[in-house]
């Protein structure tokens, strides 16, 4: 399953791309029955209300017609619907924008692109309403609990550059985070590790063999038991900074995952994650100019009594 952003399928709706899902190799009856059987997140009813109002359409854009029987290796595109999705009440702002670039500041607990439970309530969509750019797309991600820097492209034309100088590690990021003070390390320091996913849930972890990550750990101020630590990324595993920060001891402030879960409920936004996308310099591959972002957001600094 993916987005499709070809307006000559389905066009853009309030900010959200069709969906697409493509149909086995094997099959047989209706196309709506394999659609309830494999998107049960909406019932068959519910397909066939969708079809009637013709939100659900094949790659050549012909509708998709409650008996229309089942094809193979087919195309379906539709929009995906939250009914009870959870707001996120805090706003991103945009930085930047140009016919290629657009540089948006983004608050805590606000995911990049639709997932899970959120669609409406995501950096990407909002940003499509915003602009009415509809081929717009993020050309990195930070996490959903991390405030700060994210870039997007604007056009598919020039997309792909963008997204070359984060293959290629041509960009120098530049994070900031909260986490305990350990007078006896050194710094600045590096973390090379290997990281991969852990057999828990969403979570990364520190394994033997060859790293295939590294972060460079610098302080930036220190007050008390809690420090201000600048981290500089070289390469982008998931969760890296958290994985290396929680291995030295030094686990980030407001960390829902590492080292332990305690993912907070929906809606209690009082723990935010203290790390923060704080700069971002590359040179632009469409005009070589050099290029520097820098987020206005803070983190909660210096740490509270109660902290």
């Amino acid at each position: 399953m993916h987005n499709s952003n070809d307006p000559r399928v389905l066009p853009v709706r309030a900010g959200v791309s069709p969906s697409c899902v493509v149909t086995p190799s094997q099959g047989s009856g209706l196309l709506i029955d394999f659609l309830a059987s494999r998107l049960p997140v909406v019932d068959r009813a519910g397909w066939q209300a969708r079809m009637e109002r013709g939100e659900v359409v094949d790659e050549h854009a012909c509708p998709v017609t409650p008996d229309r029987p089942f094809v193979r290796g087919l195309r379906i595109y539709y929009y995906r619907e939250i009914d009870d999705e959870a707001c996120i009440p805090f706003e991103e702002s945009v930085l930047y924008r140009d016919a290629h670039l657009v540089v948006a500041d983004k608050p805590h607990f606000l995911p990049v692109v639709p997932t899970g439970r959120y669609l409406q309530h995501t950096l990407l969509v909002r940003l499509k309403r915003r602009l009415g750019l509809e081929e717009l797309s993020p050309v990195h991600r930070i996490d959903r609990d991390t405030a700060g820097l994210v870039l997007f492209s604007v056009q598919r034309a020039t997309r792909g550059r963008y997204q070359a100088l984060f293959r290629d590690r041509a960009v120098d990021k530049t994070y900031e985070a909260v986490a305990p003070w350990r007078p006896e390390l050194s710094f600045p320091l590096e973390r090379a590790s290997r990281i991969e996913e852990s057999p828990q849930f969403f979570r990364m972890h520190e394994v033997p063999g060859e790293p295939n990550s590294l972060t460079r750990i610098d302080v930036l101020e220190t007050a008390g038991a809690w420090a201000r630590y600048r981290l500089s990324p070289v390469t982008g595993k998931r969760h890296q900074l958290r994985v290396h920060m929680d291995a030295l001891g030094l686990p980030l402030r407001g960390d829902a995952f590492y080292p332990e879960v305690n993912d907070p409920p929906e809606g209690d936004f009082s723990r935010p994650l203290q790390l923060l996308a704080r700069a971002i310099a590359f040179t632009d591959p469409v005009t070589g100019g050099a290029r520097r972002f820098e987020s206005r957001r803070q983190l909660e600094w210096p740490v509270g009594r109660g902290g």
